[in-house]
């Protein structure tokens, strides 16, 4: 860990790591300490996400989780940062509804959540909602690609971008989702010859997570990374260590302990 560079990440800071080609690395997490250890090494982005709702609750899909399990996560979050832009996804139901729904619950993750960003998914659909928030102040972060919220409309967790026709209109919502007034494109699960072309196309950083290297930066989802999810692990993922495996050795020699009676 350090804390060498210790200044706290602005939407500018993130815009002119582009500009100077400089990767952007983010994180998911959804609790204080996660936040707390991340932060320390410097981490650029956390994104608290509606994945909170597979990885942490345990559901089939990201549908279920609600605005309150959000700002409740985003609140723990906030409090385990001090370097590190908070990003907080605004769930299924939360935007989709009407102009002043959106707005109301994008208020609420700044305000109650603390977060300084909200992300949406969507394409041109929600490019009215984008324009609307940036209007009042708020930074918007896109979602484009593999959309867990479409995940029925889509028929599964599947690769987006494979087709000519659905490549180019990723491209044209990447293009209109900037002119909107996001700040940032999330490029989920579409091929990296794409990926490639929205980054060099577009003049706002994209980050990538299972779309190829040449994205403006990377997101992987702390429970993925880290080898703790032991239910499933996308393919694009790269563990970086196998802390399952750790907490379940520690987790059987508590429980010999006691019942031998060595602890305490």
């Amino acid at each position: 860990m350090s804390d060498i560079n210790s200044k706290k990440i602005t939407v500018l800071d993130l815009k002119n790591k582009k500009k100077n080609c400089e990767k952007i690395v983010c994180l998911t997490c959804y609790d204080y300490f996660s936040a707390k250890i991340i932060d320390k090494c410097n981490i650029d982005l956390v994104l608290v996400g509606d994945s909170l709702g597979m990885v942490f609750k345990g559901d089939e899909n990201t549908l279920s989780v609600t605005m309150d399990e959000i700002i409740y996560h985003t609140k723990a979050v906030k409090r385990g940062l001090k370097r590190a832009f908070l990003v907080a996804d605004m769930p299924f139901g939360s935007y989709q509804v009407d102009k002043s729904e959106a707005i109301k619950n994008a208020i609420r993750l700044i305000k109650e959540g603390g977060a300084e960003a909200v992300k949406l998914e969507g394409g041109k659909e929600i490019a009215t909602v984008v324009k609307n928030l940036t209007e009042y102040g708020i930074n918007v972060v896109a979602h484009i690609g593999l959309m867990p919220q479409y995940v029925h409309k889509m028929g599964g967790f599947k690769i987006q971008g494979k087709s000519s026709e659905i490549a180019e209109k990723i491209m044209e919502d990447a293009l209109i989702l900037q002119d909107a007034g996001a700040f940032m494109i999330v490029l989920e699960g579409i091929l990296p010859e794409l990926a490639s072309k929205i980054t060099h196309k577009l003049e706002i950083p994209t980050i990538g997570i299972g779309a190829g290297k040449d994205c403006d930066g990377q997101i992987l989802v702390f429970h993925d990374y880290l080898g703790i999810n032991i239910d499933f692990t996308p393919s694009f993922v790269k563990k970086y260590a196998e802390v399952a495996n750790n907490i379940k050795t520690a987790t059987e020699r508590y429980i010999d302990e006691v019942k031998k009676g060595i602890f305490p």
